[in-house]
């Protein structure tokens, strides 16, 4: 990858990652061992320590603590408020056997996702929820994903091993993000990163076979047999922009095992999107191309979006943060304009899915909105921001 990208007048630089390297004892006093690249990491916990996690590198310390419980098996309900509706008290869950419990509070940071964030809010009747026909309302708002494209190469006597790998380990790529092109007549706003990653081989998930071959029976197994050592692929993530048709609010029929209202996801690729895609992704298969394998085989982001096959893990929106809380639903120090001691954490504060994943600034804005919590809040409560 480093070698064809380079031959295109690119430049490609080692990926960030949070991965140990060596052996590192973090500032908190906890062990983490070097990473052994066993392939399970991106989506699993790390057994090793070798992951910068915070059940990795915070928890262990924060279960020490006497001031410190941990609910586990415990699903929040709903998010409770005082009369005057300026302030929440507290919340309510539910655990395994069906009990359900308030929990009062002083202050309440909702930590469950983008996804789940925006839907305990709405339910909560805490903000207006988002309207797609008069673009008021901004619970739910500016939902957005990641646009996924890439080409796989296939080798006949190179072995990529791509079972020996680990979070975030490879090459990329940054020329065509953001605004580090010229975007002159090309229709698309925003870009992506061009990477190559060994992450995994997990057998069960990973069987990449060209194009043409069956997808099951003995000459699928075949060729999974044949190839499974011997690819690697050159992917684009490229960003998804905010729309006014992708949104997010309670489905009106289907509910969960309470009684509440599921959430439900309005969204498709734009052709923002489709721009941004077609101009990446060509650049991704030269690359590709260049690493001198036997074939190529490119996929491309063509059609409406479909949830059946596995794309990314980084949804954004729905409880965006802004200045104006007439077009967000937190400030600054992602304080809910509602309810000045709700706080919200995570991507879902972001009202556009950049060109990177959102990881790495969702960690530092936790920590930016705790300091404030700390330094500010707790010495004088009441909202941060006027707005």
């Amino acid at each position: 990858f480093e070698a064809s990208a380079r031959e295109l007048g690119l430049n490609p630089f080692p990926v960030p990652s949070a991965n140990m390297s060596r052996a590192y004892v973090n500032p908190l006093g906890l062990q983490l061992a070097p990473c052994t690249y066993c392939g399970f990491c991106e989506k699993y916990g790390c057994g090793n320590y070798s992951k910068a996690s915070p059940q990795t590198t915070i928890i262990p310390v924060l279960m020490k603590r006497e001031n410190f419980t941990l609910r586990t098996d415990s699903e929040v309900l709903s998010v409770e408020k005082s009369p005057d509706g300026t302030r929440t008290t507290g919340v309510t869950y539910v655990d395994t056997s069906g009990e359900r419990f308030l929990q009062p509070a002083e202050v309440v940071v909702l930590c469950a996702y983008p996804l789940e964030n925006a839907r305990l809010m709405l339910l909560s009747d805490i903000g207006t929820p988002y309207d797609p026909q008069t673009g008021e309302g901004v619970v739910g708002k500016n939902y957005c994903y990641q646009v996924m494209s890439g080409a796989t190469v296939f080798y006949d006597e190179e072995y990529t091993n791509g079972f020996v790998g680990a979070g975030a380990l490879g090459m990329a790529v940054d020329e065509y993000n953001g605004d580090n092109f010229d975007h002159s007549g090309l229709g698309f706003i925003g870009g992506g990163y061009i990477a190559c990653y060994t992450t995994n081989a997990r057998p069960i998930e990973s069987h990449p076979v060209p194009d043409g071959v069956p997808g099951w029976g003995s000459e699928w197994k075949q060729s999974v047999r044949a190839n499974f050592l011997k690819t690697t692929t050159v992917g684009v993530h490229g960003a998804s922009m905010a729309h006014r048709s992708n949104y997010l609010d309670l489905d009106p029929t289907y509910t969960d095992r309470h009684g509440r209202p599921l959430l439900r996801m309005t969204y498709d690729f734009t052709l923002n999107d489709r721009r941004l895609t077609a101009h990446i992704t060509p650049v991704a298969e030269e690359i590709a191309r260049g690493m001198g394998g036997r074939e190529v085989n490119v996929a491309e982001r063509k059609g409406s979006y479909d949830t059946m096959p596995y794309q990314t893990t980084h949804n954004t929106g729905g409880t965006i943060m802004g200045t104006d809380p007439q077009t967000s639903v937190c400030n600054r120090y992602c304080q809910s304009w509602d309810l000045h001691n709700l706080f919200v954490a995570g991507a879902g504060l972001f009202p556009q899915n950049a060109g990177y994943n959102p990881t790495g600034t969702v960690a530092a804005l936790a920590y930016w909105s705790v300091a404030a919590i700390i330094d500010q809040y707790m010495a004088d409560a009441g909202p941060l921001v006027q707005a």
